[in-house]
């Protein structure tokens, strides 16, 4: 390891092999948990150099399926954090993840799309869901590959906000994935990867919870095109028909969007406003 590394890729190397095994038995989907990621310093450098929470480049998505902040502008970010993301999206770091998924032909994503820096505030949730299945610019881009690495300093039980994964007919969760500081979860997105937060953070109002997001992708010229796909749990009773809605009309604005070369900047606007509404006060 250079001097200079900020994420620790030797150990990830040495135990890869086991790392894989790990990932291809796990359940509901292959997914693997690994911990102190980064380096002690880039850590520290990273928690520092988080954006603050009323920080101006985040962009917020509030409706009835996720209330959650999104900075998908590296340029913006502190030079700790864009080494991180630079290291995430190396030839080396690639070739782990190949070798950890199984997956040959990873290409890696600067672009951030539906990725980069996510905070989540108070009683803030994201609902079970499944990724949207390519990359929005590159439509012969498949998404293959999610990493979240989790940036909160501490993250308590009480809080919530543990990433639940469940099964392909959502009738259960089968796996629970606390937040924890330098925490990193790798899984395989596909369209019965179903995953989410969806009960309202309990966390102090000063507290957010944080992570970094980067998606990999291999091309297919039979790339398959579908939104993300929201889903209610056995227990949510008639919550299922405002899940189901917004769902429909998330998809809806995501095809009159690319049909009009519309931009998300209008929209992003406009629920900044609300949000600020919503947002705890200090």
């Amino acid at each position: 390891m250079t001097a200079d590394r900020l994420v620790d890729l030797a150990p990830l190397h040495a135990d890869v092999d086991t790392l894989a095994a790990e990932y291809a038995k796990a359940a509901p989907f292959p997914h693997v948990v690994i911990d102190d990621v980064l380096t002690p310093e880039a850590f520290a450098g990273a928690v520092a150099e988080f954006p603050a929470i009323g920080d101006e480049f985040w962009k917020g998505f509030i409706h009835v399926n996720e209330t959650k902040y999104s900075n998908t502008e590296p340029d913006s970010w502190g030079p700790t954090l864009q080494g991180i993301a630079r290291e995430f999206t190396s030839p080396e770091f690639v070739a782990f993840l190949e070798r950890l998924t199984g997956i040959e032909g990873l290409l890696p994503d600067w672009s951030m799309d539906g990725g980069g820096l996510h905070q989540t505030l108070r009683d803030g949730h994201l609902n079970i869901h499944a990724d949207f299945t390519t990359h929005h610019v590159r439509q012969n881009w498949v998404r293959r590959v999610n990493i979240l690495l989790y940036l909160n300093e501490e993250w308590r039980d009480e809080w919530g906000g543990k990433l639940e994964l469940w099964d392909a007919e959502m009738t259960a969760c089968q796996d629970r994935v606390t937040p924890g500081p330098n925490r990193m979860l790798v899984f395989t997105t596909s369209p019965d990867s179903f995953h989410g937060h969806p009960d309202g953070l309990t966390c102090p109002p000063d507290v957010a919870r944080r992570s970094m997001a980067l998606y990999y992708f291999t091309e297919s010229d039979e790339a398959v095109r579908v939104s993300t796909n929201y889903r209610a749990r056995p227990q949510d009773g008639l919550k299922r028909y405002a899940i189901g809605a917004d769902r429909m009309a998330l998809d809806l604005y995501d095809r009159l969007k690319r049909r009009l070369n519309l931009s998300d900047a209008s929209v992003h606007r406009a629920l900044e406003k609300i949000s600020r509404l919503r947002r705890p006060k200090s």
